[in-house]
């Protein structure tokens, strides 16, 4: 009895996931054109909009994590280079809990770390979109 091992490549991520990976670079790109706003007129409703909107990016990096993490587990459907991919989103993650913590912070105590982290965040969460977007998934089937 012989097995037949084929395989065969999709290139889509789940639909989910691609709205929830591909909803992080619009949040954490508005905090960082957001602190730059703030830097520009010192009008402290920027920095306010910055901290929301690095929350949200928070929130979607959060759920995209869990999606990395359960495809890293389904090992019929593992795609390649899936652990630069989940160590991106976790670096994103990071970067943006740290933001989130710096933003808390008063309007005037926040800048300038709060613009390069959003700037490193934003630059991350791109990186991590575009990876997860371009790796191709594996599915393994016997005949």
């Amino acid at each position: 009895m012989a097995v037949i091992i084929e395989h065969r490549y999709s290139e889509a991520i789940h639909p989910l996931h691609a709205v929830i990976l591909a909803g992080t670079v619009p949040l954490f790109l508005g905090a960082l054109l957001c602190d730059i706003a703030y830097g520009r007129t010192y009008e402290i409703q920027w920095s306010n909009f910055a901290s929301w909107l690095n929350v949200g990016g928070m929130i979607l990096t959060t759920i995209a994590l869990l999606f990395a993490i359960v495809d890293v587990a389904r090992a019929h459907r593992r795609a390649r280079g899936i652990g630069t991919y989940v160590l991106l989103v976790l670096a994103t993650w990071i970067v943006g809990f740290l933001a989130a913590l710096w933003h808390a912070r008063d309007a005037w105590a926040m800048m300038p770390t709060g613009l390069v982290l959003s700037a490193i965040a934003t630059v991350l969460a791109v990186v991590a979109t575009w990876i997860g977007f371009n790796a191709r998934r594996v599915r393994r089937a016997t005949v």
